[in-house]
């Protein structure tokens, strides 16, 4: 099994993306990893742990100052783009991981890997702890501004279909996100999506409120990509901030040092809950083959993660899950597809 790695994406490659890889291969003794860029500079700090990773060069890297579209094109030796290519013409190449460009990574996984038969539209599914313990999915995060109601039964199947998988949960509870928990409340899209979200091969358990989305109560919010990525910026930024709070109170006196003191394995405890590390990144769901997006400032531990994400959903054959479940709707519902 082979999994490619735009060891060129985000703000800390190439050193935390190839250091990354080579975790994951130390770890997962059954996959080999391609990392695509500047051979010189990925020669320079693997130091002879070759051992199951494999480089192709590119010449390139993709910004986020790049328009995603026009590098694409003109950049066509860029790490990107080359992994790309891998993942289309290489059958043994399951699945792609890139903290670059989201962006960039979006538009080649339309225009190169395609759609899976049946998705109107693939979808960002970032993962969220929850008081509970458990974790929580958003789907999508970003992808979709618009959004018709049958992309977000489409987002309800995939992250369904995803959450089963990574959570090891038969029946997911999956979640309309709405501005108020009753049936009535809502936009016209929202409105029209709870209809027919009843009528599907899963766990509807009817609207969540922006406040219930950490309660562990639900496993999968489904949104547009705008209300998703607008919740999940204001949650990261919630909890960044009280973070910062805390940390700051407990500095202005003696008193609350020493009581922090006391409670450092709490804060360690707690820290561990909130690592968004252990997940890995983002997957592009909806797509002909897997596509992992990391967070730009991620580091060796999410790539790692990230790694072997990719390796368990294709052991587990999410795209064949989610082609499925689609096929099912179809034969339930007559929505029209765009």
């Amino acid at each position: 099994m082979k999994i490619v790695v735009d060891a060129f994406g985000g703000d800390n490659a190439p050193l935390e993306v190839v250091e990354g890889a080579v975790k994951a291969v130390e770890q997962n003794k059954d996959i080999t990893v391609v990392l695509c860029g500047d051979e010189n500079k990925i020669k320079e700090i693997l130091k002879g742990r070759t051992e199951r990773i494999e480089i192709v060069h590119a010449s390139e890297v993709i910004t986020n100052d790049d328009v995603p579209t026009i590098a694409i094109r003109q950049k066509k030796d860029s790490s990107l783009v080359k992994a790309f290519d891998l993942l289309k013409e290489d059958e043994s190449v399951v699945g792609l991981v890139s903290a670059g460009s989201t962006g960039a990574i979006l538009s080649c996984a339309i225009m190169k890997i395609g759609r899976i038969k049946g998705i109107s539209r693939p979808a960002l599914a970032p993962i969220l702890p929850t008081k509970k313990g458990s974790d929580v999915i958003i789907i999508d995060s970003g992808a979709n501004v618009d959004c018709k109601s049958v992309n977000l039964l489409h987002f309800a199947i995939m992250g369904s279909a995803y959450y089963s998988i990574v959570e090891n949960v038969e029946s997911p509870r999956v979640a309309l996100l709405n501005n108020g928990s009753e049936e009535h409340k809502g936009n016209e899209l929202v409105k029209e999506t709870y209809l027919l979200m009843k009528k599907l091969p899963i766990n509807f358990v009817g609207n969540c409120e922006g406040k219930e989305v950490m309660s562990g109560d639900v496993d999968v919010i489904v949104t547009d990509g705008f209300a998703g990525n607008v919740l999940l910026k204001g949650v990261e930024g919630t909890a960044s901030s009280i973070l910062s709070v805390l940390k700051s109170e407990i500095k202005k006196s003696k008193m609350s040092m020493l009581g922090a003191l006391f409670m450092k394995k709490t804060f360690k405890a707690l820290k561990v809950k909130l690592d968004a590390n252990k997940h890995g990144g983002a997957p592009f769901l909806g797509c002909k083959k897997l596509v992992v997006k990391n967070h730009g400032s991620c580091g060796r531990d999410n790539i790692c993660a990230s790694i072997e994400q990719v390796k368990k959903l294709h052991e587990n054959n999410l795209i064949d899950k989610i082609e499925k479940m689609v096929t099912e709707m179809t034969d339930k519902i007559e929505v029209k597809n765009d």
